[in-house]
């Protein structure tokens, strides 16, 4: 490859406005971009088209949390690459066992339980994977009419259809109606709404142990452990969607880990899981894992050896550097530093997961405009607050800045 098709290939050697024409001409209209266009990254810092720098306090939507270009699983995909890419699932792969005995490493450490993965290509597959699972449990143990999936508002569980109507917004449904039946939401965090509503029908209950999409809102202290005990005792399955909360984005492995004994059924992950490669992960305890049968599910890409290599890579680098270690001592400190800052009255969250919430008046999407363009990258979660997603691997000064930078904004 010439050093022109390496700059064209980087978007080095392209200037924003043809991006953003070749993009209007070419490119389904399903987001609303902000004006800006990123061609290079390395650790909590990108630049633009222009060579301007910003420092990511997104992550992509909490993706990179080892930071950009991290050398390590650049290395790693790049040696995959150049080895073998894919197979598909017709056949084994050395690294997918090998992944999968990993997480659930993980997992039990976590719960004491033992389980298998499927492996997809994000959340919103790893979550349909899941709803499909549990349905497949309850039907088999509790008759046809056992497919009902409890979830609460303000969830977010993906944009498939399945996971939309599992999503308790209805602003994002309404479009696409009608959505697949046997879903209904409850308030999160209201015990007696939940109670109330699992009957012989439902199958499984669909959590986040914070909802991210749905503003940073944690789950009240002992609402996990308190719903776990709920499904023991009607008979149901217990999902939590650790999405974009697992692998060390809270402090802990799992965000769940926060609230004591909590033993979920089954686990979705993405995000973190790849650094910003493509992958997801459906864990489910043994006893439920089994009841998918080979064709009841499957997927042309999921755990093929170059999602699997970065992955694998990922695993190393947390757990050798004690990330989700450095995520609780970083989310503590930016936390503190947030809510020093005049304009903000509130800051919520766990680790490097938080909002901050602005004083009456200030409108979080304005003052996330004022940031990019001081470079600084958050978004606004909620017309009045913004949400925080740095790399795990951040630093105090990378974390000084920051706040300086949105101090100057307020």
């Amino acid at each position: 490859m010439s050093q022109t098709d390496r700059q064209t290939v980087s978007g080095d050697a392209i200037g924003f406005n043809e991006i953003v024409s070749a993009d209007a001409e070419h490119v389904m209209a399903t987001y609303a971009r902000l004006p800006v266009a990123f061609v290079r990254g390395q650790g909590t810092r990108l630049w633009d088209t222009d060579g301007k720098e910003y420092l990511d306090f997104l992550s992509g939507l909490a993706v990179t949390s080892l930071g950009h270009a991290h050398p390590e699983v650049a290395d790693a995909i790049a040696l995959q690459a150049r080895t073998l890419v894919h197979t598909s699932n017709l056949y084994y792969n050395a690294l997918q066992p090998r992944l999968a005995e990993r997480l659930d490493l993980l997992v039990s450490s976590a719960t004491g339980v033992p389980g298998r993965t499927f492996f997809a290509n994000s959340g919103a597959e790893a979550n349909e994977c899941a709803i499909k699972l549990v349905r497949r449990y309850g039907q088999a143990n509790g008759g046809t009419e056992r497919h009902h999936v409890v979830s609460t508002l303000g969830s977010f569980h993906g944009r498939t259809l399945s996971t939309l109507a599992a999503t308790g917004q209805p602003q994002k449904q309404e479009t696409f109606q009608p959505l697949p039946s046997g879903f209904s939401q409850v308030a999160f965090g209201d015990l007696d709404a939940l109670w109330a509503v699992l009957d012989e029908r439902v199958c499984a209950v669909f959590l986040e142990s914070v909802q991210g999409e749905g503003g940073v809102n944690p789950a009240p202290p002992g609402y996990l452990a308190a719903v776990r005990n709920l499904c023991d005792e009607r008979e149901v399955l217990l999902i939590i969607d650790e999405v974009q909360t697992g692998l060390g984005r809270t402090g802990r492995w799992f965000g769940f880990e926060h609230d004591g004994d909590v033993r979920p059924d089954v686990i979705t992950l993405a995000k973190a899981l790849g650094n910003g490669f493509p992958i997801g992960a459906c864990w489910a305890r043994t006893e439920v894992a089994n009841a998918f049968q080979a064709g009841d599910h499957g997927t042309t890409f999921g755990g093929q050896p170059l999602a699997a290599s970065a992955a694998l890579c990922v695993l190393d680098v947390m757990e050798r550097d004690d990330v989700p270690g450095l995520a609780a001592k970083a989310g503590e400190y930016l936390s503190r530093s947030l809510a020093q800052l005049d304009g903000v009255t509130s800051v919520r969250g766990r680790g490097l997961l938080l909002a901050a919430e602005l004083e009456p008046g200030r409108e979080a999407r304005i003052v996330a405009s004022g940031c990019l363009q001081a470079g600084l990258i958050v978004n606004a979660v909620t017309p009045s607050a913004l949400r925080f997603a740095p790399s795990l691997l951040v630093s105090d000064d990378e974390i000084d800045a920051a706040v300086a930078i949105l101090g100057g904004v307020l």
